[in-house]
């Protein structure tokens, strides 16, 4: 059964655009938890222009599901993750100024780089999934750096979805395949909404988590999140 994470940047960016402390992102994530969220996910950013450090530090006491922190594994990134040590850490390949992430590592040409980074995380005890791109060769390399698992990014996927479910499906067939085969565990992210998930959970039962923020807090702003979570966790099951 395909585990839902709530990416909750978007509130924290709400949040900051007044300053003070509404809307409470840390009352926020505890509430998608009592909803059914089965995990929070937060990418925080150097110019923490949402999630901050202190609130990733206030979360470690919170989320008492699955917390999955995302970032780009540079020195002071991995020693908040070290000093946190969330359920998951997810390894993004974004630049510093990058308004969202848009590609996944190429996990053959950075393989010297990313190896003792995972190390590092495993050896502390916390799962690590690597964002690539659906390429089968992206997902071998990320097993050969010692990764748990893949994130399949799915900006492409929800492009395609528009005009050709089927291709789209047909675009991330391989990939997802790829990892079932090897024994890395499959996780996806980005551009997931309520018309384009539950085909690709049909078409790949094996994926363990999705990370939904954009959409997901969107589509809270007219029904409420309550009921939001609840109506992607059909899509799920």
């Amino acid at each position: 059964m395909t585990r839902l994470s709530v990416n909750i940047n978007k509130v924290a960016t709400l949040r900051n655009a007044r300053g003070g402390n509404l809307p409470d992102v840390e009352r926020f994530a505890a509430d998608c938890e009592r909803f059914g969220a089965e995990g929070i996910t937060v990418h925080p950013r150097p110019d923490e222009r949402h999630i901050t450090k202190k609130d990733v530090y206030l979360l470690k006491d919170i989320v008492t599901t699955e917390f999955n922190i995302e970032g780009n594994p540079r020195s002071e990134f991995v020693e908040m993750v070290l000093q946190v040590k969330p359920k998951q850490v997810t390894l993004v390949p974004d630049a510093h100024d990058q308004i969202t992430s848009n590609h996944g590592w190429d996990t053959r040409a950075h393989l010297n780089y990313l190896t003792p980074i995972v190390e590092t995380f495993k050896k502390a005890g916390i799962r690590v999934s690597i964002f690539v791109d659906a390429q089968p060769q992206m997902v071998e390399y990320a097993k050969l750096a010692g990764a748990d698992r893949v994130e399949l990014y799915t900006g492409p996927y929800a492009e395609i979805f528009e005009n050709s479910p089927s291709e789209a499906i047909k675009r991330y067939s391989d990939a997802a395949q790829e990892a079932r085969n090897i024994g890395l565990g499959l996780n996806a992210g980005h551009d997931l909404n309520l018309k384009n998930l539950k085909p690709f959970v049909e078409a790949f039962p094996w994926v363990d988590e999705v990370s939904i923020g954009h959409a997901l807090i969107s589509d809270a702003l007219y029904m409420g999140i309550e009921k939001t979570i609840k109506e992607y966790k059909k899509q799920l099951h």
